[in-house]
């Protein structure tokens, strides 16, 4: 089951539930986070809250996407109430590329910081029990301010020195009013970045990651299937000019996603009651890592079976004047 949130021809909102190929409004309900506080009050999941709803109109989602009408499938009344995070090197990447990490991972001397957290991951990033293992890389994006819909231009800030996609998979939760993190379902993400500030140096990582970033056009409800099989793509002029398979999915990843969770959620600030947030669990596929370079009007597409219709976002630089700050 999947939902997703959309602007109907009327200019009004709408939940819409898929189940298979077939897509439905949910009625009483307009929006994802009505949907996932009706669940609290009730105390039903969110299947069956839908299925208390019950379910109204036919929609054609794939035609709402081409015509603009498919929201982010998250969002908030206030944006400043969305936290959207991640965490990198989590993923295994592909036989090749784990083949040669574990050679590099032979020779201490040679350690890079980032490779000695991939090993830390290694070693304890799937610990047993209940007790949290050891804590991933984290960053922060911003708020729900910074998320693009499906469809929309990704905007990068004229000083950026490069921007790039990054295919993952994004949790979404909202906080109950106990605090308790309560997780709606997962996404599709394109976790736009600037690698080349981020490749000058390490400590650049929190202005490389100070981007816009999309999800979605669907949230899967229920659990994160073990082996997601991907693509990510890159469409210029109409022509592909660069496709790889991404993986996810807690069998081609370093970390448990509960262990990610644990050290996301671990922080009081972060679960303040009413509050939501997108957190993206990391990929080992970047065209940047091929040497690929990308250009405005680039076309980002990632798709993987489980999630739907795949999330597509293009390129566009955008102005961003240096603010001059006064004085009181």
């Amino acid at each position: 089951m999947r939902i997703a949130q959309i602007k109907t021809n009327t200019g009004s909102r709408a939940l819409v539930c898929t189940v298979g190929d077939v897509s439905r409004t949910v009625k009483g309900v307009t929006s994802t986070y009505e949907l996932a506080e009706l669940a609290l009050e009730s105390g039903r999941n969110l299947k069956d809250q839908i299925a208390a709803l019950g379910l109204g109109e036919h929609v054609d989602l794939a035609d709402l996407l081409k015509m603009g009408q498919v929201l982010t499938p998250v969002d908030h009344a206030d944006p400043a109430h969305v936290m959207v995070a991640g965490t990198g090197l989590t993923h295994l990447g592909s036989a090749e590329g784990r083949d040669k990490m574990h050679k590099n991972l032979d020779d201490a001397a040679a350690l890079t910081d980032s490779m000695k957290m991939f090993k830390m991951g290694l070693e304890g990033g799937k610990p047993a029990g209940t007790a949290p293992g050891v804590q991933p890389e984290w960053f922060y994006k911003g708020d729900g301010s910074t998320l693009v819909a499906p469809g929309a231009p990704l905007p990068s800030p004229e000083f950026a020195l490069d921007g790039g996609e990054e295919p993952e998979i994004a949790g979404i939760y909202l906080i109950a009013s106990d605090g308790t993190p309560m997780r709606i379902g997962f996404a599709l993400g394109n976790e736009f970045s600037d690698h080349v500030t981020e490749r000058q140096n390490y400590l650049f990582l929190a202005h490389s990651k100070l981007r816009a970033s999309s999800i979605g056009p669907e949230i899967l409800i229920g659990d994160l299937p073990q082996d997601i099989q991907g693509r990510s793509k890159i469409i210029r002029d109409g022509n592909v000019v660069f496709d790889k398979p991404f993986i996810s999915g807690e069998a081609n990843m370093s970390h448990s996603l509960a262990n990610l969770e644990a050290h996301h959620f671990k922080y009081a600030l972060f679960c303040k009651p009413g509050d939501m947030h997108v957190h993206y669990f990391g990929t080992a596929t970047l065209s940047f890592s091929e040497g690929f370079k990308t250009q405005e009007g680039d076309l980002f597409e990632i798709s993987a079976p489980q999630f739907g219709l795949p999330l597509r976002n293009a390129l566009k630089t955008v102005p961003a004047p240096w603010p001059r700050v006064k004085a009181l």
